[in-house]
């Protein structure tokens, strides 16, 4: 099942697991999404399964569980095709999941697509042919409910004045107040001439669909004022106890886009550009978590080790891990970035490379049990559409790049 680690100049390599594998027959697995259940030791895997490479040739979602020994290795299942995950005449693409704790149900978003329309098509058209649907577990992902199609009761009449939209990919979060989010984007059509779009003026722009009463019923919060594509979004506490959202979009600027929400993901405030974390031409999509920050750091530089000095925080009671692939002319060379001051605007550490070689969309997922962190990636020696695998490493491990920035604000 290819567990396999390989040494990188002096880093090794944490050990890769296969999940979904490219067949001879053309059939390619694409878009990772990666939750991990706490009360149930179980990781539940995610991908779209497709004829071919090509966006509209995606046909359904796939999933692998993957149970957590004690001894830390992961026994995952055989992949299982999410039927109930569908409609009609659609494809269905973009995995976003979300566990809701207090009635201990698991929610799995998605988009379907009408046929094999292209994205671009509805964009140059303006005509949306995109669905916002659901699926939802009680038993931890084994069964599935039907489908829902949530477009109507969710996006209302403010779908026509997009040209399409999407989930994610990737995972979405429940904040400590309980409010459930999935990362979403947009392309808003500002100006119609004889009903078609003016060209050159729909791009997109990332969002949040949240829910209030634990999944019951979902709304769309307001777009940032700022190009931004696909996302993810994590909660950052402060020392006073207050949350905040992060927002990481993919842009096409040369770098990633930021931003905060002081409301819980109905509007994003100041959208800026994170000059350490870059993006190949086209963009690429990327992964973010939020995790407590520790008290002590471990292994980390010889004066703090001396002194033992404890390196909380100074403005968060979380950090923030982002996966992403790190060459900026094009999709190799995968990496995690680290901040400790997720408040500022520069608070990224050098990139722990994990991934030699192309790579392409990631999902995070952290075990505070075990204080470690998974992700799934598109990965691969020649192309990072050969296989989507799962990878596991530690803090500790992160931070063991000789590569912290050498100005740093704490």
């Amino acid at each position: 099942m290819g567990n396999t680690a390989s040494k990188s100049g002096s880093e090794e390599e944490p050990a890769k697991t296969t999940l979904f594998e490219r067949e001879p027959s053309g059939i390619t697995y694409r878009i990772p999404a990666l939750i991990y259940l706490r009360h149930s030791h179980t990781f539940l895997a995610f991908a779209e399964k497709r004829s071919s490479p090509s966006d509209h040739d995606a046909k359904m979602l796939v999933m692998r569980r993957g149970t957590l020994k004690d001894d830390g290795s992961v026994q995952w299942s055989s992949s299982q095709e999410l039927s109930t995950a569908c409609l009609p005449d659609h494809r269905t693409m973009n995995p976003c999941p979300v566990y809701e704790k207090n009635s201990k149900t698991l929610f799995l978003f998605f988009i379907c697509v009408w046929g094999t329309t292209t994205e671009m098509k509805q964009i140059i058209t303006g005509k949306n042919k995109t669905r916002l649907c659901s699926v939802s577990s009680s038993d931890d992902g084994q069964t599935w409910s039907e489908a829902t199609d949530l477009t109507e009761r969710v996006i209302g009449q403010t779908v026509h004045k997009w040209a399409t939209f999407a989930v994610g990919p990737g995972h979405g979060v429940q904040l400590e107040n309980g409010r459930l989010i999935i990362p979403a984007y947009a392309y808003y059509v500002p100006y119609r001439c004889c009903s078609f779009p003016i060209p050159f003026t729909v791009y997109p722009r990332a969002l949040s669909v949240y829910s209030e009463d634990f999944g019951q019923t979902w709304h769309v919060g307001k777009m940032l004022r700022h190009k931004s594509c696909e996302c993810e979004m994590a909660e950052i506490i402060d020392h006073e106890g207050r949350s905040h959202l992060y927002c990481n979009a993919r842009n096409t600027g040369g770098h990633r886009c930021e931003a905060l929400s002081e409301n819980s993901g109905v509007y994003f405030d100041k959208p800026h550009m994170a000059p350490e974390l870059v993006e190949p031409r086209h963009g690429c999509q990327g992964s973010v978590i939020g995790f407590p920050a520790p008290e002590f750091v471990p292994n980390d530089d010889a004066e703090s080790k001396a002194c033992g000095t404890s390196l909380l925080s100074p403005d968060t009671q979380t950090w923030l891990l982002f996966m992403h692939p790190t060459n900026k002319s094009s999709r190799k060379d995968m990496g995690v970035y680290l901040n400790r001051s997720p408040l500022h605007s520069s608070g990224w550490d050098r990139p722990r490379i994990i991934h030699r070689g192309p790579s392409g969309y990631s999902d995070l997922a952290y075990n505070g049990d075990k204080d470690q962190f998974s992700c799934l990636m598109e990965c691969g020696e020649e192309s990072e559409l050969e296989q989507i695998a799962f990878m596991s490493f530690s803090l500790n491990d992160v931070m063991q790049t000789g590569g912290k920035k050498e100005k740093k604000m704490h």
